[in-house]
């Protein structure tokens, strides 16, 4: 095609109102069309030369290549690796796909609708979501600094896709059999400092408890800080415990802002990260700190290409604790 004839194309396309199934139909050409060397080429930007992922040494030569990409031999333990070793990515397949996904993942489409518009089987999609998000996610903010607002909120615990229960099963869109925070909740921890900086932190079941926050959280607030949260004993404990500054509000009395003491940012992080899990219609338990971390990801906005996505995907390299309890 003629360069004029395709900037044609383009301003044609740009003019045109496409619909939600026009974008879906284009992308899957343009993916159908796309240079699997592309995405080879930005795994080995990423990767650079890998030392060894079994001794982690890094005097190595080259010993040839497999599915495109160069493989690599130890000089101290033999083992042959390639830039995927040790990653969530390795031996996943279809790799001129990865980035007509990774635009899905960045635009928060459903396992069917990626599976869709990339053209691979529904398994498929829901295998690469739960190996390229928790390697992207992996990039947090080491420390939280100056006023931090920490709170939790309560998501009702989920077994789907698990074929034993460890209780009677329940219709989909069910509710606790008890009132309040209990058991049957699963206590999802988020700290956000006033620069925007969010972790995040699966507790388990139950309510928050003060040895659980002096996990998640004594590691990463800075000594001068000050936390905020609500009123519950467990931060009082915490922060008398760990020598911080605390300050509770009292939201049950209707006291919801004191100044600057207030938790509007961590609530609102809440909020719309509770509203963007409804489009997945349900979320299990074990992959709840994969979502948060996804919204969290995507709350950053430093992320915001595929290959920028694949590229920390495959920097991160295997895949890390994010604050999980167990």
């Amino acid at each position: 095609m003629q360069a004029l004839a395709f900037d044609d194309v383009l301003a044609a396309l740009e003019a045109l109102p496409l619909c939600t199934q026009d974008l879906a139909r284009l992308r899957s050409l343009l993916a159908s069309i796309a240079d699997p060397g592309e995405c080879i080429a930005l795994i080995e930007q990423a990767a650079g030369r890998p030392p060894c992922p079994r001794c982690r040494a890094t005097r190595v030569h080259r010993c040839g290549s497999a599915s495109g990409l160069q493989r690599y031999r130890c000089c101290r333990c033999g083992r042959s690796y390639n830039a995927l070793s040790g990653t969530p990515l390795a031996r996943l397949r279809l790799k001129e796909k990865w980035l007509a996904y990774l635009q899905c993942v960045l635009e928060s489409r459903t396992v069917r609708d990626a599976a869709a518009v990339t053209g691979v089987h529904r398994t498929t999609s829901f295998r690469w979501r739960h190996r390229f998000i928790p390697g992207a996610m992996h990039a947090r903010a080491p420390t939280l600094s100056a006023i931090v607002e920490a709170d939790e909120t309560y998501l009702l615990e989920s077994q789907k896709g698990s074929r034993t229960l460890d209780r009677p099963a329940r219709k989909r869109g069910g509710v606790a059999r008890r009132r309040g925070v209990n058991r049957e909740h699963d206590c999802l921890l988020v700290a956000r400092d006033r620069s925007g900086q969010t972790l995040d932190f699966h507790t388990g079941r139950g309510p928050v408890t003060a040895a659980q926050l002096e996990r998640c959280l004594r590691p990463v607030l800075a000594p001068d800080v000050l936390l905020v949260s609500d009123a519950a004993q467990a931060y009082k404990t915490f922060a008398a415990r760990a020598g911080i500054t605390h300050e509770a509000v009292n939201l049950r009395a209707g006291i919801r802002t004191r100044g600057a003491v207030h938790l509007q940012n961590v609530n609102g992080w809440h909020s719309r990260f509770k509203t963007w899990l409804l489009r997945f219609r349900g979320v299990a338990s074990r992959y709840l700190i994969d979502y948060s971390g996804w919204q969290r990801m995507l709350d950053d906005k430093r992320l915001t290409t595929p290959a920028l996505l694949l590229r920390a995907a495959v920097q991160f390299g295997k895949r890390p604790d994010r604050g999980a309890l167990h």
